[in-house]
């Protein structure tokens, strides 16, 4: 009993040593001091937490009133609110199917429109078509950008995502959240065969495996004890992650199938806004690599990459082996992303894109 209190104890020391290291650094860092426009941005969420959250919060700051609009009130509440701009996020999955008809009825009466596509390239089957119905098209994904222009897109611009600094953050993380290593995310099939492959070295280790469709692994008898099937609230993300030695984060493939309509078979070549998201928690990322990666983040100094399952088995037991280093990787993450990274220095690049 003792030994247990012991233990108890110095995790409980551990972890708020940790956070408290954590907070210090994020409240020398300034906050973002964005520039202001004199102008009415209606917004039209996607339904992804952590980015729509983000984003309003850091619109709430920049301009003169953001409206949150909702898609199947598209035209009545423009007419309404007489916006500068109307901004949509994404514009798949939720959006009925007269939203486009609503679009166009919208620019008929001279309001300006702009879409931030951040499922790119995997919705390529349907995006180009929805692309023509905007002024301005954002991606998140470079190999995009030659495709909308390739449709008659007006205007096209790469813009990546960022990160929502009030909810991914350092914070306590509990007992139940602790793990030498978290995964979140669905069960691709890259993602399950890459843990198919990890089985064996993931022996003994506290693992965390979250998401859907990881009765997908053939291994997963033997990795049924770290798998957690299902959806989990942004909230309990960030504890998982603020909870975990190391986070892999793996991007989904980008090849046509039954996970993507990719028709053309688009390469996916830029970062997640997962990358941003594990880098905000104080936490040590070991991530595939994507063309765009180092524009962010600098291998070796606040991020860690691999490029086989050789290469991840050995990248985790060094840092698993290495606390001190791998916690100033963590360190070095949080700052840079708290520093460049979240929507309130995101945004002022989208919207410097439009004449306001």
């Amino acid at each position: 009993m003792r030994k247990g209190q012991k233990e108890g104890y110095q995790a409980g020391y551990n972890e708020g040593y940790r956070v408290g290291g954590y907070r210090a650094l994020v409240e020398r860092i300034p906050p973002a001091a964005p520039p202001f426009f004199d102008a009415k941005i209606l917004y039209i969420p996607q339904g992804f937490e952590s980015i729509d959250e983000g984003v309003t919060k850091a619109l709430g700051g920049m301009v003169r009133e953001c409206i949150v609009g909702q898609p199947e009130a598209l035209l009545e509440t423009t007419l309404s609110v007489q916006p500068d701009l109307v901004l949509v996020m994404n514009g798949l999955h939720v959006f009925p199917d007269s939203f486009r008809q609503s679009l166009d009825q919208v620019r008929e009466q001279g309001f300006r429109t702009a879409i931030w596509f951040v499922d790119d390239p995997y919705f390529t089957d349907e995006t180009p078509e929805l692309s023509r119905h905007f002024d301005f098209v954002f991606t998140h994904e470079l190999s995009c950008v030659p495709l909308y222009q390739s449709v008659g897109a007006r205007e096209v611009h790469y813009m990546p995502l960022a990160v929502h600094p009030e909810l991914f953050t350092p914070t306590m993380a509990g007992p139940a959240y602790q793990s030498d290593i978290c995964f979140i995310g669905n069960a691709f099939r890259n993602r399950a065969a890459l843990f198919d492959e990890l089985a064996p070295f993931l022996a003994g280790k506290r693992v965390r495996i979250i998401g859907g469709f990881w009765e997908r692994l053939a291994r997963f008898k033997e990795l049924s004890p770290f798998v957690y099937s299902g959806f989990i609230p942004a909230a309990e993300t960030v504890k998982f992650y603020n909870g975990a030695k190391i986070v892999i984060n793996l991007h989904r493939p980008s090849e046509r199938g039954s996970d993507n309509r990719n028709i053309m078979n688009l390469q996916g070549r830029s970062i997640n806004p997962r990358t941003f998201e594990i880098n905000a928690c104080g936490t040590l990322q070991l991530t595939d690599i994507r063309e765009d990666l180092t524009m962010y983040y600098t291998p070796g100094v606040d991020i860690e990459t691999f490029g086989s399952v050789e290469e991840l088995k050995q990248k985790i037991s060094y840092y698993l082996a290495n606390e001190d280093h791998r916690r100033s990787i963590a360190m070095r993450a949080v700052a840079s992303t708290m520093s460049k990274h979240t929507y309130a220095h995101r945004l002022p690049e989208l919207l410097g894109k439009i004449p306001l």
